[in-house]
């Protein structure tokens, strides 16, 4: 079962520097295009990442609070996990940053942003206008395809955090917990965060 606290209906509008909460229609999902591949267990997550997204498993493993944070989740876990091709279109530079010692409390966000400590499905994601991940809230919106200039497109039954789509997911579970993997095209978490790379520390933090 999926909280309110990681979950939400409706969508975020800017307004200027504030947000503004605002409910929005709820389609039928098209469960083909969000296919979730089922694996045996829970505890295979670590080597399914390793296997399978290495450079999203090396971020991880960097972050050693927010993998303890999903080893120890009672219920389950969600990880968004940006595939190759996300990390090979962060640059030379973004990559260098998220490896470098002075960056850790940025990266340590970055990190948490990616994951949720409950299992939230891609029917669930689509369904929702937003989630709640360990480092904040995460837009959610209906990808479009075709169309020009963001003009002309129509909705091909897919989803986006902050801009990020999924591409597909995979389940684990076992007699304890549910474990989601949902990989995703770039990375979900706000790209303002970049801001604070190459300082010691991100001000206003504690």
């Amino acid at each position: 079962m999926v909280s309110a606290r990681s979950l939400y209906i409706g969508c975020i509008a800017s307004i200027g520097v504030s947000s503004a909460f605002q409910s929005s229609h709820v389609l039928r999902p098209r469960s083909a295009t969000r296919g979730t591949t089922l694996s045996d267990s829970a505890s295979d997550v670590e080597d399914f990442l390793a296997a399978n997204y290495p450079s999203s498993s090396n971020f991880f493993a960097k972050n050693g609070d927010v993998m303890k944070q999903i080893i120890k989740a009672e219920v389950g876990f969600t990880i968004f996990a940006p595939n190759e091709a996300a990390f090979a279109e962060l640059g030379e530079k973004k990559r260098d940053q998220l490896s470098d010692v002075r960056n850790e409390e940025l990266t340590g966000k970055v990190a948490q942003h990616h994951v949720i400590l409950e299992p939230v499905t891609a029917d669930q994601i689509f369904n929702s206008g937003g989630v709640v991940t360990e480092g904040g809230e995460v837009p959610v919106e209906r990808s479009i395809s075709g169309g020009m200039f963001g003009v002309g497109g129509k909705e091909d039954g897919g989803v986006t955090l902050n801009g990020a789509k999924v591409v597909k997911s995979f389940e684990f579970a076992d007699a304890t917990k549910i474990g989601i993997i949902h990989e995703v095209d770039g990375l979900v978490s706000p790209s303002t965060l970049w801001r604070y790379a190459d300082q010691l520390r991100i001000p206003g933090s504690q």
